[in-house]
């Protein structure tokens, strides 16, 4: 009996294991679903008015500098330059072109959402003014497949472990800041930054998984 149970349970960690990547694509758009169907029926304005209320606790001078400068990281302004340089650096490359394909893919994919859904940008406590609509955020999508696409590179090129941990914590906390910085400075809704993540996640797991090979 005990044989039996360990056996199926070693193979549901296996089968997970095999199958991780497809389990957490479905689950970043089943999330990325609930919340927009939240959205629509008018549901979720207490849970974002509840997590501005915890972030707004830290406003204050000197991190709203810091905050301005992290959202930046994920604007056009430091993130075209960036794009850019990388594909002509690498246009002879396979990589190269993939980055090129990815940034576009990602813009495109996100204006379309938002011009479909077309949920207000949150209104009365915005420290810097953007336009346009809200759901999802673009910042949060756009940066996690940018950065997430050259994190997959690091991991699949460069053999040094250190640099691998050392990209994955910082490339992972440059996203997440990213995301905390727009709900701080009051141009998004927390759900639009999770579920930019959970879309964008999604996203990077099936783009990775097409180019896998080619890599």
């Amino acid at each position: 009996m005990e044989k039996t149970i360990e056996k199926k349970g070693k193979r549901i960690v296996e089968f997970f294991r095999k199958n991780a990547r497809w389990l957490i694509l479905i689950f970043g758009l089943i999330l990325f679903f609930l919340i927009l169907e939240d959205i629509l029926d008018d549901e979720i304005y207490q849970f974002d008015t509840k997590i501005y209320q915890v972030v707004s606790y830290a406003i204050c001078e000197p991190i709203t500098t810091i905050a301005k400068v992290i959202t930046i990281l994920g604007s056009v302004y430091a993130i075209l330059p960036i794009y850019l340089i990388t594909v002509i650096a690498l246009w002879k490359k396979k990589e190269g072109r993939y980055i090129a394909t990815n940034l576009p893919l990602i813009f495109l994919i996100n204006q379309l959402l938002k011009r479909i859904i077309q949920r207000p940008r949150p209104e009365g406590f915005r420290i810097i003014q953007e336009s346009g609509y809200s759901f999802p955020s673009g910042h949060s999508m756009v940066s996690m497949a940018f950065y997430g696409l050259f994190l997959y590179l690091i991991h699949k090129k460069v053999k040094n472990p250190y640099i691998k941990w050392a990209s994955t914590i910082l490339l992972t906390t440059l996203v997440i800041l990213i995301g905390i910085s727009r709900i701080y400075l009051g141009v998004h809704y927390a759900s639009d930054v999770i579920a930019g993540f959970c879309f964008s996640v999604s996203y990077l797991l099936l783009f990775t998984h097409v180019i896998k090979d080619h890599v």
